[in-house]
């Protein structure tokens, strides 16, 4: 197993939709491993394959409720219920946290690692996680989700604070860019 290095806001894999996962075999479960000793060295309660570098339908998370770490391949969210508004932050964007509306309660279905069906229902923060994590697969960032004027506060703070990686001309970080 290896820690990876996690890839930051201004890398283009994290605004990917990235591709669906078609091969369960050791490959896909040795990624799964060094996502899982990323996450924990980071730390963090979830992270998603472009996080990585590797634009695959692929996340990992560990609500730190007992039930263990897990894996979710080609996630869809569906049934999603209520509201719950709390700080988030990511792994991406290393520091930043924002008050994120996000469902109180979702589910969502995919494959595990060995390629069967597999649907988890998720409340507070594990639905948390499993909204974020798939957000992630579909190039999307939780600052992305923000109200308009946290998400300008947002993008002012990571100016400030050069959170974003470097890109060579680049001189604006943008949601959705």
């Amino acid at each position: 197993m290896s820690v990876l290095p996690i890839r930051k806001l201004g890398d283009p894999v994290l605004r990917e939709t990235c591709r669906e996962v078609d091969v369960f075999d050791d490959l896909l479960r040795r990624v799964y491993q060094d996502m899982l000793e990323t996450m924990y060295n980071a730390p963090g309660v979830g992270l998603a394959a472009p996080q990585i570098g590797l634009s695959l339908r692929l996340f990992v998370y560990d609500a730190n409720d007992g039930t263990g770490p897990g894996a979710v391949v080609n996630p869809v969210l569906s049934d999603l219920e209520a509201e719950q508004v709390d700080e988030e932050g990511c792994l991406s964007i290393p520091g930043l946290w924002y008050v994120t509306p996000r469902a109180m309660r979702v589910r969502v279905t995919g494959r595990d690692l060995r390629g069967d069906p597999v649907s988890i229902v998720g409340e507070g923060l594990l639905a948390r996680i499993l909204q974020h994590e798939t957000d992630h697969v579909n190039g999307i960032l939780f600052i992305d989700r923000l109200p308009e004027e946290d998400r300008r506060r947002a993008m002012a703070e990571i100016r400030d604070r050069d959170l974003g990686a470097a890109r060579p001309g680049r001189r604006r970080l943008e949601p959705g860019t």
